[in-house]
């Protein structure tokens, strides 16, 4: 059975097909050809992917983006549409599914928010209850350096209080939206931001929402 991961994994790597290697992207510095070598280097370079959080390892992870990113952009996307090694951790689907859900959305959005005219995706219920049960899981890691407090509300009223303080800047919308929002993408987000207007300001200019 086809999984929500999966289903995103092939979206991406048809946008990214479709858009070519240079189209802009949300992620700053990063055209379509480096996000999709990041996307690669993730889930078959382990001994470098750990460089975006380890600071050791980011002169590895540096060197063997690099050597993606020159490979041909054919090659890029036929990697990622065939998925990790057959050994790694991935293939689980278990796995597979807690760790690449919100990745492929977000990294699909990336590319598809920075192009022209771009319209919000149609998502089934069944999908954002999916990236709400993610959400709620690493909210406060994404929020973790953030200065107020934040509350991430769905329509519904559900929340997730993703950072505690005074004083509180409560985002409202729709879980897929509020992936967006909390992970660093603010200004592509579909969100109803409410609070105190220097709060909001203060937490917006931080640039401390995201992994």
């Amino acid at each position: 059975m086809s999984t929500f991961a999966k289903r995103e994994r092939l979206l991406l790597a048809d946008l990214l097909e479709t858009v070519g290697p240079d189209a802009e992207t949300l992620c700053t510095g990063w055209r379509t050809r480096d996000l999709a070598a990041h996307v690669v280097v993730r889930e078959r370079r382990p001994d470098a992917a750990g460089g975006s959080l380890i600071k050791q390892l980011a002169p590895r992870l540096e060197k063997v983006m690099a050597e993606y990113t020159a490979k041909p952009y054919e090659e890029l996307m036929q990697l990622i549409r065939t998925g990790p090694p057959r050994f790694s951790p991935f293939q689980l689907k278990q796995v597979d599914e807690a760790a690449n859900i919100v990745e492929f959305y977000v990294h699909t959005e990336d590319v598809r928010r920075a192009q022209p005219q771009w319209a919000p995706r149609e998502l089934d219920p069944v999908f954002q209850d999916a990236l709400w049960s993610r959400l709620e899981r690493t909210a406060r890691l994404v929020a973790r350096g953030v200065p107020t407090g934040l509350v991430l509300r769905r329509p519904d009223g559900q929340t997730a209080v993703a950072h505690r303080g005074a004083p509180v800047v409560t985002v409202t919308g729709e879980p897929s939206e509020l992936l967006m929002y909390a992970f660093g993408r603010q200004d592509a987000a579909k969100v109803d931001v409410q609070g105190d207007a220097d709060a909001i300001a203060k937490l917006h200019e931080s640039k401390q929402l995201g992994i």
